[in-house]
């Protein structure tokens, strides 16, 4: 049968690692964090109340609280936006003000919307990857099995060849 995703090299190709949430998904960069909040169709940006600051979100369509709370790391407060999409997605986008590999976003509250502990590994995979793209760049991954444990220093690229 097809392959568990918990088996093989990870793909760094594949784009996002996405956290379920009751009303939609968060993700991230090394640079930026990424929330999709599903809403009722028809829904107009007048509608919307959204306000972004560096430690604190919250959302509210047509008076009902979406999502509020303490972020779980700092942001740059004025370069948060937000976009209503097709009329049914609301698209957050918030700027890291730390944005080191080992800054992984293990939540995107600071007690609510937890990755669970296997999306955690691949989002910290996908930044260390995205990290050191960007210091080498023209590497290619494509055969690259990567190993070592990323929420404490990161992996072990020694058995990568130039």
């Amino acid at each position: 049968g097809p392959a568990s995703p918990m088996s093989g090299p990870f793909e760094e190709r594949s784009g996002v690692v996405p956290c379920a949430t009751p009303w939609g998904c968060w993700y991230q960069t090394l640079e930026e964090v990424f929330i999709e909040v599903q809403v009722p169709p028809g829904t107009r940006a007048k509608d919307i109340q959204c306000s972004l600051q560096s430690r604190h979100l919250a959302l509210a369509v047509r008076g009902q609280e979406m999502l509020k709370g303490r972020l779980f790391d700092c942001t740059i407060a004025d370069e948060g936006t937000w976009t209503l999409e097709d009329r049914k997605l609301i698209r957050i986008v918030l700027m890291k003000t730390n944005r080191d590999a080992g800054n992984c976003w293990t939540s995107l509250l600071e007690n609510e919307y937890a990755a669970d502990p296997w999306v955690q590994d691949q989002m910290q995979r996908k930044l260390t990857l995205e990290r050191f793209q960007r210091e080498n760049p023209g590497f290619d991954f494509s055969g690259a099995e990567i190993s070592g444990n990323y929420s404490k220093g990161g992996p072990d690229f020694s058995k990568l060849e130039k």
